[in-house]
């Protein structure tokens, strides 16, 4: 495991611990909870529940289908599609403290028994070949030296005709990444590829990509439009819980690099 990753993730303590208090302050029942009400946390990528819709739309997702979460974080991405589909989902990642909380907050909003989280390596994953109907990875990569590893795991554990849904950070042609970020204060734990590299990368994999969609644009207009909601009215928890104080110099340099186009936002579907 990478050390620097699981404690750039790992905030001061218990997330799970740390998230029930917040809400508890805004007034909140974590015995009680809704999915809108663990909005602000719930999807640790840009453009939130609805990039996750749309993924979950091209996967072509049924209730009996059996989805692979890699890099599932908090379970926010996990818990919408079990919530919206009524599939299983199962994520794994590589932070302990990420899957204890994403446990928690899903048996908090009444989705345990629709999903299941399991501390494991994207690039080694612990399950058989052909096991999943589809798979998805959300902002999960700019971690990652070895995607040829990732993706072909990926493509491993995926059944014949398998849709996998990748939505990522990608570097763009701008220049080098102001740091910090939300997935690292320094370039030692950020290792984006190329709009041109992923292309190359999945289909190495065995992936044949169906579509691909660039959101730079809308991606940078949702980073603006949530600034200006925390400044009317800061939500009762934020990613702050577990990024720490420097999460609004995060914000700051992410639409910055959007903007100057140091970043993109990509999503490419393919088939295994």
């Amino acid at each position: 495991m990478d050390d620097g990753i699981v404690r750039h993730y790992s905030g001061d303590g218990d997330l799970a611990d740390a998230i029930s208090e917040a809400l508890k302050r805004a007034g909140k029942d974590p015995a009680s909870l809704t999915a809108a009400d663990l909005a602000s946390v719930d999807e640790f990528h840009i453009r939130g529940r609805k990039a996750t819709l749309e993924l979950a739309s091209a996967m072509a997702l049924t209730a009996g289908s059996q989805v692979l979460d890699i890099g599932s974080g908090l379970g926010g991405p996990a818990r919408t599609l079990a919530e919206s589909i009524g599939c299983h989902v199962t994520g794994i990642d590589l932070t302990p403290a990420f899957c204890a909380a994403a446990a928690a907050l899903s048996r908090w909003v009444g989705l345990s028994d629709r999903v299941d989280f399991r501390v494991g390596d994207a690039t080694a994953l612990p399950f058989d070949a052909a096991s999943f109907d589809a798979a998805m990875t959300v902002h999960v990569a700019m971690n990652i030296a070895r995607k040829d590893r990732m993706y072909a795991e990926a493509r491993r554990v995926l059944r014949p005709g398998g849709r996998f849904a990748v939505y990522d950070v990608l570097q763009g042609e701008g220049g080098a990444v102001n740091y910090p970020v939300p997935w690292a204060r320094d370039p030692s734990i950020s290792h984006l590829a190329t709009p041109a590299q992923m292309e190359v990368l999945l289909a190495d994999a065995g992936f044949k990509i169906l579509a691909i969609e660039d959101s730079t644009e809308a991606s940078q207009t949702w980073f603006q439009d949530m600034a200006a909601r925390m400044s009317a009215q800061a939500p009762a928890v934020t990613f702050q819980a577990f990024l720490g104080n420097d999460f609004p110099a995060m914000g700051r340099n992410q639409v910055i690099n959007l903007r100057e186009r140091r970043i993109r936002t990509v999503s490419y579907i393919c088939e295994a």
